[in-house]
């Protein structure tokens, strides 16, 4: 005959061990690991914004999803990180459409010189039809999926000492390194300067050692990878009012449910609008802050800018569609 004492504490312990192991098979299921990549420096709100997105993924999944964020070209250039996105090797990443546009040509006509006015024009772009009807083109021909549109801010130029940009006629053989992206090319091209393209984490070397004349970004950017410092001169430009995507694999986009689609999209997307307002309020104070420091703020006529590139080149030269940059241009 069992003793009583013992029959309970033994299904006590039945209990505990069915407990730990269903414990065990929770915690196995909430550490789905995510790698999220950029080239972006820490300092930025585009990997502040990344963590706080992947934070926030995890709660409100309840831990389902772990998101690592690698940030400054630790998991990559540009090129591989989308390279690795198509291959599995990485699950979201925060790319500018110059390079999904290699999947997808349409899509890069963002980048078409002079094509926003502003900030707010591009974050009207955003939440658009035409918008929305490339990513969809780009979804489908790339098997990936773009969750949102970051504003990254108004790219200008800088140059040496030697090469102040202050008219169209000034970039002539101006030797000016750009991303390694078609959808670059065409301002610098069209004003007859000789675009280099060199990886991100090699810009400031190369204008250190003078392996070319000038770089083109936003002034966050110019700020946080310390350009000024080997840029005597600024020019602005704003000759592209940048943007990035915020993009997930095909792979895992497949094995999200639709409430997980749901937090994702809603995370990424409050993620953007952070980032953006954030950047736009650092443009505004920078000009200043580079004068402050010794640098050659240069006030150009964009309009003039604008004209010389027109001149020289259109939308269709470069791959993209008229239309698709005639509703851009006539967003209001």
């Amino acid at each position: 005959m069992s003793n009583p004492r013992s029959t309970l504490l033994r299904t006590f312990a039945a209990c505990a061990l069915a407990a730990a192991s269903l414990g065990m098979a929770g915690i196995a299921a909430a550490q789905t690991k995510l790698k999220w990549a950029h080239v972006y420096e820490i300092s930025e709100p585009f990997h502040k914004y990344s963590v706080w997105a992947g934070d926030e993924i995890k709660r409100r999944t309840n831990g389902r999803y772990e998101v690592q964020v690698f940030p400054a070209s630790t998991l990559g250039k540009e090129a591989d990180i989308n390279q690795g996105l198509t291959l599995g090797m990485v699950d979201i990443i925060l790319s500018g459409a110059s390079f999904a546009g290699r999947i997808y040509p349409p899509l890069a006509v963002s980048y078409f010189p002079f094509i926003f006015r502003d900030a707010e024009h591009q974050l009207k772009y955003a939440k658009s039809d035409v918008f929305n009807e490339l990513a969809k083109g780009y979804d489908d021909k790339s098997g990936n999926h773009i969750t949102a549109l970051s504003y990254y801010g108004a790219r200008h130029v800088t140059s040496s000492a030697a090469r102040p940009v202050r008219k169209p006629e000034d970039m002539k053989g101006l030797k000016i390194r750009v991303p390694d992206a078609p959808a670059y090319l065409a301002f610098p091209k069209s004003l007859g300067a000789n675009p280099t393209p060199i990886a991100f984490a090699e810009v400031y070397l190369a204008l250190q050692n003078n392996t070319v004349d000038a770089q083109e970004n936003p002034l966050p950017t110019i700020e946080a990878k310390k350009f000024f410092e080997v840029q005597k001169n600024i020019s602005l430009t704003g000759h592209i009012v940048d943007s990035l995507l915020t993009i997930c694999s095909g792979q895992l986009w497949a094995k999200l449910s639709a409430d997980e689609k749901k937090i994702f999209t809603e995370v990424m997307q409050e993620a953007a609008e952070k980032t953006g307002r954030e950047i736009i309020a650092s443009e505004a104070r920078l000009a200043q802050e580079f004068k402050n420091r010794g640098n050659h703020v240069i006030t150009v006529d964009r309009d003039a800018f604008r004209a010389a590139v027109l001149l020289a080149t259109k939308p269709t030269d470069h791959g993209y569609r008229q239309r698709d940059y005639e509703r851009i241009l006539a967003l209001k």
